[in-house]
């Protein structure tokens, strides 16, 4: 914490301010009122009134808890104690001395002494908190930059920077593209210019990094900060979203970084009725599957902050329950009944963890994932994603479950894989106990592409660039849906507030993005010289994804960025008679006939 952040309980210096401005003040109005003719003026009666009018002040002041640490050292609040009680004191004083009117004491003199008074208390405050800030600036090898953004999160990470003697950054002046802040000054730093004029102000100020502090800034708008930046020959710095920005105090300076290939592809402003999820979540018992997953987990930590009355975390894998009840509580001993090792394929396993929890709202996670994969073994996709699903919908049903929200992908429109047969599957499903009328409202969520979940795209990528490459790409027109792991949580738990049971809930992924794209801003981020290999569509694989099959109709009723489809329920019961499924048990009876 800097100097001038911290909050003394108990200081003499103010005190004695106080005291020696009042007396100055009321001597010097005296000697004004008799036109500096010291001869003329009742020094008594004068005198008297001084020490009244500090005595008064500390009275007061400590009245208000001005000399008791309330306050941090000439700040905006402390000034206007200040005036606050210097001025109630004048009115004090004033309506003791008018109708006493002692040796010809003026009535007027409080009034005269009180704007010298209050001058002098605001001076002293002033100056003695620019020293301190003076001495809380960072020291001489931070670095300097330009921020880009002077509304409240620039402004509040200026100041953060400006206050901090161990800060590693020094702000130089302020970018903006609106007309309106042009020769603005924010904690003493003008806006010197737009995005436009980043290379000039960086060679005028001898600045290697621009640091973006804008509310909420999407992929589109810092994929144009970036690309200025980088003609520029400046590092592009980011801080997290507004949303995580706000859960601490302060803006903190440790949170700022680099900018990645995620921030340019997958980041959306997100703005959430949290009046709408509290009522849902908070105080309820919750359950979630597939707990340690990339999504499972995140939504953990999301629904965590909600304030749920038991948060049961369900996984087959026990260290990603270790990873995931670490990142919760900050121990993870694995004891917690909480905490559940359970494959949904068990039914009776199944039946028996909602038996014991009852849990009120269900998140269903759990899945197996990988297109490839599946397809090689499509059974496998069955058991999981289908009947493992099923398992979870009865138990659901069977204890009272008044929510429940069925975790989709884009792949389950118009579905050409065993992912997204299975997927699409588990969504009609899904609506079919949704028409029970049991009373929970059971709901999909659907979405594309979610970028740093397992085996996503820039993992492999990473993994590619840190082996000296080639990248492989199946396509040069590929393109996919992105979004960021938290902002995809984020739509999942709002959605799950405005969903109506029997419905599939898309979430707006924004525009495609073509894959070899990422490809190449991900070489030209390591500064490596790599080639891109394309490799061919692999099966089951769709060149362009889809978020609506066809006859689906997305509407907008609640959320700008959630659309509502209908989904057909589809009988447990009809399972076995699905065309897709009744193709991948014919080949699994194929298979079995065949081996030896």
């Amino acid at each position: 914490m800097s100097e001038v952040e911290s909050v003394p309980r108990f200081t003499l210096s103010p005190i004695l301010t106080d005291i020696v401005a009042w007396i100055a003040a009321t001597d010097i109005a005296a000697l004004a009122r008799f036109d500096f003719a010291p001869h003329k003026v009742p020094w008594a009666s004068v005198s008297v009134l001084a020490l009244f009018l500090a005595g008064g002040q500390l009275l007061v002041g400590g009245l208000v808890l001005m000399y008791g640490g309330r306050y941090v050292p000439g700040s905006f609040d402390e000034m206007r104690g200040v005036a606050v009680s210097a001025t109630a004191l004048c009115f004090l004083a004033t309506a003791i001395v008018a109708p006493l009117h002692p040796d010809g004491l003026p009535r007027s003199l409080p009034f005269l002494a009180w704007p010298l008074a209050l001058v002098a208390m605001g001076a002293v405050r002033f100056v003695k908190r620019i020293i301190a800030q003076n001495r809380s600036a960072p020291g001489d090898d931070a670095e300097r930059i330009l921020i880009l953004g002077a509304g409240w999160l620039g402004s509040a990470l200026a100041l953060r920077m400006l206050r901090d003697p161990r800060s590693p950054y020094r702000p130089v002046a302020f970018l903006d593209d609106d007309p309106g802040k042009r020769n603005l000054r924010v904690h003493g730093l003008r806006v010197r210019g737009r995005l436009g004029d980043v290379a000039d102000l960086a060679e005028e100020f001898g600045v290697r990094s621009v640091v973006v502090a804008v509310n909420d800034a999407d992929s589109t708008l810092l994929r144009e900060i970036a690309d200025a930046a980088g003609e520029a020959g400046l590092t592009c710095l980011v801080l997290p979203p507004l949303r995580e920005t706000l859960r601490g105090t302060q803006v903190q300076l440790s949170a700022i970084r680099k900018i990645d290939v995620e921030d340019v592809i997958g980041r959306r402003p997100v703005r959430t009725d949290l009046r709408s999820i509290t009522e849902y979540i908070t105080g309820r018992r919750v359950l979630v599957t597939g707990a340690g997953g990339s999504i499972g987990s995140e939504l953990c930590r999301q629904l965590h902050r909600y304030g749920p009355a038991e948060l049961v975390l369900l996984d087959r894998d026990e260290s990603a329950l270790h990873a995931v009840e670490l990142s919760l509580y900050g121990r993870a001993l694995l004891d917690s009944p909480e905490t559940v090792l359970c494959d949904i394929r068990d039914a009776e396993a199944v039946d028996r963890i909602f038996l014991e929890h009852q849990p009120e709202v269900v998140f269903h996670a759990a899945a197996l994932k990988h297109l490839t994969l599946l397809e090689r073994y499509p059974g496998e996709a069955l058991r999981t994603n289908v009947y493992g699903t099923l398992n979870v919908l009865r138990a659901a049903d069977a204890n009272g479950v008044k929510q429940f929200v069925n975790i989709s992908t884009d792949k389950a429109a118009n579905p050409t894989s065993a992912l997204g047969h299975s997927k699409r599957l588990a969504e009609r499903l899904t609506a079919a106990f949704a028409h029970r009328g049991n009373g929970g409202r059971f709901l999909s969520v659907r979405f594309g592409n979610v970028l740093g979940s397992r085996g996503s795209v820039l993992h492999a990528f990473a993994a590619q660039i840190e082996a000296g490459g080639p990248l492989t790409v199946t396509d040069p027109e590929v393109s996919r849906f992105f979004m960021t792991v938290p902002e995809a949580c984020e739509l999942v738990i709002q959605a799950a507030a405005i969903g109506r049971g029997g419905e599939a809930l898309v979430l707006d992924m924004s525009e495609p993005v073509k894959i070899v794209d990422v490809a190449e801003r991900m070489i030209a981020m390591s500064g490596k010289d790599l080639e891109i290999v394309f490799t061919g569509l692999r099966e089951g694989e769709k060149l362009h994804e889809e978020l609506f099959g066809d006859g689906e109709r997305g509407e907008r009723p609640f959320h700008p960025l959630i659309s509502h489809v209908n989904v057909p329920g589809l009988d447990p019961a009809a399972i076995a008679s699905h065309p897709w499924v009744t193709g991948v048990l014919a080949n699994s009876r194929r298979i079995v006939r065949a081996a030896p």
